[in-house]
């Protein structure tokens, strides 16, 4: 992961990001700093991780993003705001599991806590996505997705939220957890 200059970043903003050029993330996430989205805070920084589907499991991809207001926004509780996308392929049968929402939203909250990562003012959407072709894609199979978009207010050091994201979209993608206090409650993925 190449961390881009902070430099122009408000003092309190480049302590917390302090040391997340170093977080070691897991070994079968591909892990890059991107441009942060504009207009959603003053400042900001980014993420992109893709799942190496070399590694064993099926492809799935996230983005993280820290979001720093000095105007302490009144749903973050605060000064800084983390917000994740992440979606990952599913066994048909995994979506059509009315449960599967509940249970990545666990995921989410549970790697948050077993990472020591602190926060508040947790709020998000799960989905699972079923895609079925016609037309010229009629012989295509049915695709299958969870996807997820989370925020949360950090209250702790940003280095164990980064972790809490890696070990949630390995979860996602089918992986087991590294962290322990998080159990695995999914059956096989597509291959």
């Amino acid at each position: 992961m190449s961390p881009t200059d902070h430099s122009g970043f408000p003092q309190e903003f480049q302590n917390a990001l302090g040391d997340t050029s170093a977080v070691s993330f897991r070994e079968e996430l591909d892990v890059a700093e991107i441009p942060a989205p504009e207009g959603i805070a003053p400042y900001a920084v980014a993420w992109s991780a893709t799942v190496d589907p070399k590694a064993g499991g099926d492809h799935g991809i996230s983005r993280l993003v820290v979001l720093y207001d000095p105007s302490e926004p009144d749903g973050w509780s605060g000064r800084f705001r983390m917000v994740c996308f992440a979606k990952a392929p599913l066994e048909q049968a995994m979506g059509e599991d009315p449960f599967l929402p509940k249970v990545a939203w666990t995921w989410l909250t549970d790697a948050l806590e077993a990472s020591g990562a602190s926060y508040q003012r947790a709020a998000g959407t799960s989905s699972t996505i079923i895609s079925t072709g016609f037309g010229e894609l009629a012989s295509d199979e049915v695709g299958t997705e969870i996807e997820m978009r989370a925020s949360w207010s950090p209250t702790g050091p940003l280095t164990a939220h980064l972790q809490a994201w890696s070990e949630f979209v390995c979860m996602l993608a089918g992986f087991p957890p590294e962290v322990e206090g998080v159990t695995a409650l999914r059956a096989g993925r597509n291959r």
